[in-house]
């Protein structure tokens, strides 16, 4: 597969897609290239924003085993990652695993549970691994996480750590559709109680296992020549030094922005990455990896304003 083919398969994603969302095309994007750069989704928004049907509809065209995990207070990392449970009848310990043994997880509130729940991903998200009773069980090769919380009700949750917000590839903030988008919405989900399953709205599979396997090799191909290499580094490092914000983005940061400039390219159908991938990706990107200063805060100031304005004065190579 090259490059063109990728672009194609991505063309028919959110054709697909399309059929049971309306709107949020940014959004679908970002999940294409976290895909295809392996990585994860942090998905921010209010209630009804179809973030988990979307996740849904994304698994169901890609041909991903899907699995959710609903997020409250009394969840135990077990619950999450699975436990041996003894057999009587072998005088054994059998595994039992858990919702994390899929290929696209849905972490569906992740705030709502405490952080010792939420460190049983640390080793999923990083490793595509997760260690039961000393002994390390091996994840999909495809898996992936897309995680959501809800920004405006902060009564019993928990935010995620510095440490596990680092370890998502984006966090994409989701806001309300337009009045256009809203009434197609009402048209075609006003007249049924419940949610409609993906393949009753005529959500299809377009891409099998080894569809992906080529994809991902595909993208794996696309160049990252010097100079947009340090554009990355001097982006991720202005966000050190700027005093409107306490603590920048990690060498992690640095390493996900690259790739997934590669996949974004892939998506365009560019077997070379430019400056307008990392434009493009920056904010997503780092937006959840820094923390404002005091000053900016009491200055009624936000991430992703100071990020944008790092990107306007960052030399972009030619």
């Amino acid at each position: 597969m090259n490059v063109t083919e990728v672009k194609a398969l991505a063309e028919q994603v959110r054709a697909e897609i399309g059929k049971a969302i309306v709107g949020q095309t940014e959004t679908v994007d970002l999940l294409l290239v976290a895909l295809f750069a392996r990585g994860h989704v942090l998905l921010e928004g209010p209630p009804g924003t179809a973030k988990t049907y979307l996740a849904q509809c994304f698994a169901r065209t890609l041909d991903l085993g899907f699995g959710r995990i609903q997020f409250t207070p009394d969840l135990m990392p077990a619950d999450i990652i699975g436990t041996n449970l003894f057999n009587f009848q072998t005088s054994s310990f059998t595994l039992n695993p858990g919702p994390v043994f899929c290929e696209l997880l849905l972490a569906d509130e992740i705030n709502r549970t405490p952080p010792k729940t939420q460190a049983a991903l640390l080793e999923a998200m990083q490793e595509r691994r997760v260690t039961i009773d000393g002994k390390s069980h091996a994840l999909s090769d495809r898996f992936m996480v897309v995680a959501t919380q809800n920004p405006l009700e902060q009564q019993g949750t928990y935010p995620l750590p510095e440490a596990q917000l680092d370890r998502f590839l984006f966090k994409q903030s989701l806001q309300y559709p337009s009045r256009d988008e809203e009434l197609a919405i009402v048209k075609a989900y006003g007249v049924q109680a419940g949610q409609a399953d993906p393949a009753d709205m005529g959500v299809g599979k377009v891409a099998t296992i080894k569809t992906l396997s080529a994809a991902h090799k595909a993208v794996a191909e696309v160049r990252l020549n010097d100079d947009v290499a340090g554009y990355v580094i001097d982006l991720v490092r202005a966000t050190r030094e700027t005093t409107d914000l306490q603590s920048g983005a990690s060498p992690r940061s640095a390493a996900h922005l690259a790739l997934a400039a590669r996949a974004r390219a892939a998506l365009d159908g560019r077997d070379y990455a430019i400056p307008d991938d990392v434009k493009a990706l920056a904010l997503p990107a780092l937006r959840h990896r820094v923390i404002l200063s005091p000053a900016a805060e009491i200055e009624g100031r936000r991430a992703d304003e100071v990020i944008r304005a790092l990107v306007d004065q960052a030399a972009v190579p030619r």
